[in-house]
């Protein structure tokens, strides 16, 4: 039987391996890539494109009254689709004990005019304080 020793004097491998903390963070940037796009409340829809546009960071908030209109005219109110009749009531339903009185408006660009008129008078008609459409910034 042999005994193994150490030789006191030899080299100590002092590298770090980074391969597994790689591994893990490439792990992470998927999973936020993944989860980034669900994080807006809504539906998707292309906002229409202006050149001065006012920031409303109030509509990112998760307290905010959020209407959408996808292209297709379909309403959503937050992230479920409903009937635009039942719009009016599920305003005043919803803004029955709350101070701030304010929705916003979320309509595809490619939207019918008449569908985003129509549901601006519905909204007005649950008597809110303010309205404020979402547009993005024009490209330069």
């Amino acid at each position: 039987m042999a005994i193994t020793t150490r030789n006191r004097g030899s080299k100590v491998n002092s590298n770090i391996n980074v391969t597994p903390m790689v591994d893990v963070m490439l792990v992470l940037l998927i999973i936020f890539m993944v989860i980034t796009p669900m994080l807006h409340p809504g539906p998707a829809v292309e906002l229409a494109k202006t050149n001065n546009p006012i920031p409303m960071a109030e509509a990112d908030k998760e307290t905010a009254l959020l209407v959408a209109i996808n292209s297709e005219g379909r309403v959503f109110f937050g992230n479920d689709q409903i009937n635009p009749a039942d719009l009016t009531q599920m305003l005043r339903e919803r803004m029955a004990n709350r101070s701030d009185k304010r929705v916003f408006v979320k309509a595809d660009a490619r939207t019918r005019y008449k569908a985003v008129v129509n549901v601006v008078d519905d909204i007005r008609s649950a008597d809110v304080s303010e309205l404020g459409l979402l547009t993005e910034q024009k490209r330069q």
